[in-house]
């Protein structure tokens, strides 16, 4: 059984991504890991290759513009790297997501539990979605609590969306023009969580990733308002945030040494539609998430 991970990225240093530690954390695991690199100018390819690993296929790729409503060009890179992946299994890892060192292992286990199984399609890992710093997660209904990171190596799988997850389709033609909208992939879930650390940077900086993330989202107009608003990224506008009592990936510790900026969770600035406050409440009362947005059929 071979397992192979792939991730993209394009400007990844200029954009502050931990792209390196990404690749890093899953490295140990994947028999090899494709990295597909869009055209780049601040030295992302380099700092692939300065990995040093044997296992790391680096794809070179041009970004489609045509392709930037509602993110569809991150599907397109994402499906380069499943179209250049040879193994049975792959893990995807994201730009701005890491796993931690005490649970990488997990994966291969359950790997090889669910590779008999051809009910199982994929893994559904839980996620820890950093903000403003390395002390606060969101975990309101504006953030996924899973995700597939872990599929088989199936014909038919495709990004779907943006490529935050998967579906299988019955022709490549019937994904491209979009003639039907997929078949969910079976999943298990396993206590694995990403480390996912989209919104921590500098503010000034973290404004800058957006203006630039927002662009493959939203019109010249909105980006425009978007731009003159502040020239930093307001970490108070949120709707809740709790506190992170966890350990980080090893990894990310020398970035965590970096930190040059404080944040501290204002909780009176929070900032939530009364009906998402009835149902995050209930949530918190009794672990479910009513009318959750589920991209998985879960098997149990």
């Amino acid at each position: 059984m071979k397992i192979s991970g792939f991730s993209y990225v394009r400007n990844g240093i200029e954009l502050d991504y931990p792209f390196v530690e990404s690749v890093k954390s899953v490295l140990p695991i994947c028999d090899e890991f494709i990295m597909v690199v869009g055209d780049s100018h601040d030295g992302s390819r380099e700092a692939v290759e300065a990995i040093q690993s044997d296992k790391i296929k680096i794809v070179d790729s041009v970004w489609d513009m045509n392709l930037r409503v509602e993110g569809g060009v991150f599907a397109q890179q994402s499906n380069l790297g499943i179209d250049h992946s040879t193994g049975d299994w792959l893990i995807h890892i994201q730009a701005d997501e890491v796993i931690h060192e005490d649970d990488l292992y997990k994966i291969k286990e359950n790997i090889l539990k669910y590779d008999s199984d051809k009910r199982v399609q994929g893994l559904l890992l839980p996620y820890y979605h950093f903000w403003g710093g390395y002390n606060y997660i969101r975990t309101t209904r504006r953030v996924h609590r899973y995700e597939i990171r872990v599929l088989r190596n199936i014909k038919g799988i495709r990004s779907f969306n943006d490529s935050q997850g998967f579906r299988m389709y019955a022709s490549n033609e019937a994904y491209t023009n979009n003639k039907e909208k997929g078949t969910k992939l079976r999943v298990k879930k396993i206590d694995v969580p990403i480390y996912h650390y989209k919104r921590v940077r500098p503010p000034a900086e973290m404004k800058k990733k957006m203006n630039v993330f927002f662009h493959f989202y939203k019109s010249d107009e909105w980006l425009e308002k978007y731009k003159n608003k502040s020239q930093e990224y307001d970490y108070q506008n949120v709707d809740a945030l709790e506190e992170f009592k966890g350990t980080h990936p090893e990894l990310m510790h020398e970035r965590m040494a970096k930190q040059n900026w404080e944040f501290v969770y204002d909780k009176s600035k929070s900032k939530m539609k009364f009906r998402y406050w009835i149902l995050y409440n209930f949530e918190k009362l009794t672990g479910i998430r009513l009318f959750e947005y589920k991209n998985y059929r879960l098997l149990k």
